[in-house]
């Protein structure tokens, strides 16, 4: 995390574990969120009243599944290289409910569209997906998805945790109906907090699924004779939550903001092409596979790569006894770039690579 927002975070706390909520009253806590809400809009050039702040990505998911109400007969349709989180309600709902979930299936680690587009039916209610896969960094075209979603009548929602942050992300003009991402990847924020986008054209037709005093228009009024909801995707914050979380992510998406997320973009696209490049033309490395797309419109800031004849956990392991922080994903060791990587980096990683694949 950038140090103002851990600075913010701290800051909060000391001030709550000193004097309770002295300083921290009705109309503070009414407003916590706002400062989340208001970069979260900016960042997805998107209104205020779009977003809600919530605890995680899965819970916007798992929220706004069982607000559609869908019905008996209908699907949903996304990959099986996804992130669980993003299949596992439309699972759920699936047991109770009489769904469908199609799984397009993965090549490596990539979905092609084509076999993509061809689950999708006049049956499709939704279309749930990653923008950018968390195993090979495949990056998926946000207007493409929308299109192919609303020409079936069906709803777009996307996980962008991998990709908010880091990529550009217009959804004024990408027709995204739903939009989760979690503060901890790519915002740079910390674990407790999370933004959930809904259209203003889908708001009005959702009632949400977890309902709480936050669900309220005014939450200190606490009336429990009656249920009225909050304007906007507010109606969706629902609870007392990590507020330093709120906090800490507002100020992380501040700090990228200051940055500016053009810069940010060119940055770790370019770090992603380069170490693409260095794989392939290294001479001492084993016959290597590319798992991630090296069609820049396709990538983000992950580069994934299977050393044939090597077991990948060991490889993964070398690299992390060496601080080469990388995971292994799809029977392979993805490598994961944000603004603080520098093309030294890079440089190491491919260093230490050859030299325990030498052995």
């Amino acid at each position: 995390m950038p140090r103002p927002a851990l600075d913010r975070m701290i800051e909060f706390e000391r001030m709550i574990a000193s004097g309770g909520t002295i300083g921290f009253d009705e109309e503070a806590e009414t407003q916590a969120l706002e400062g989340a809400r208001n970069e979260a809009a900016h960042l997805l050039n998107a209104r205020g009243d779009e977003i809600a702040v919530l605890s995680s990505a899965s819970q916007g998911l798992c929220s706004l599944a069982w607000s559609l109400n869908l019905k008996a007969g209908s699907n949903v349709v996304s990959t099986d290289a996804d992130f669980p989180s993003v299949v596992y309600p439309w699972m759920r709902l699936a047991q109770e409910k009489g769904l469908e979930v199609r799984l397009a299936q993965n090549r490596d680690g990539v979905v092609s569209e084509a076999d993509l587009e061809k689950l999708v039916d006049d049956h499709t209610a939704v279309i749930s997906i990653s923008h950018v896969e968390y195993g090979t960094g495949q990056r998926f075209d946000l207007r493409w998805l929308a299109e192919l979603a609303h020409s079936h009548g069906a709803l777009l929602v996307v996980d962008a945790t991998q990709s908010a942050g880091l990529v550009p992300i217009d959804l004024s003009r990408e027709g995204v109906d739903a939009l989760v991402a979690g503060g901890y990847k790519g915002l740079l924020g910390p674990f407790g907090a999370a933004i959930l986008y809904l259209r203003e054209e889908l708001i009005g037709k959702l009632t949400p699924s977890l309902v709480g005093w936050r669900s309220t228009p005014i939450p200190y009024d606490m009336d429990a004779r009656t249920l009225p909801f909050a304007e906007g995707a507010k109606k969706f914050e629902f609870s007392t939550m990590s507020y330093s979380s709120t906090f800490g992510l507002a100020e992380s998406m501040k700090y990228l903001r200051g940055l500016g997320h053009g810069n940010v973009s060119s940055h770790v696209l370019a770090l992603t092409a380069e170490l693409i490049q260095m794989i392939k033309s290294s001479c001492k490395l084993p016959e290597t596979v590319i798992l991630t797309p090296e069609d820049e419109r396709s990538h983000a800031s992950i580069a994934s790569f299977r050393f044939k004849g090597r077991d990948q956990s060991a490889v993964a392991a070398a690299l992390v006894k060496q601080n080469v922080i990388v995971s292994q994903r799809f029977n392979g060791i993805r490598f994961s770039f944000h603004v603080y990587n520098k093309e030294e980096d890079l440089h190491r990683a491919v260093q230490v690579l050859e030299e325990f694949l030498a052995k």
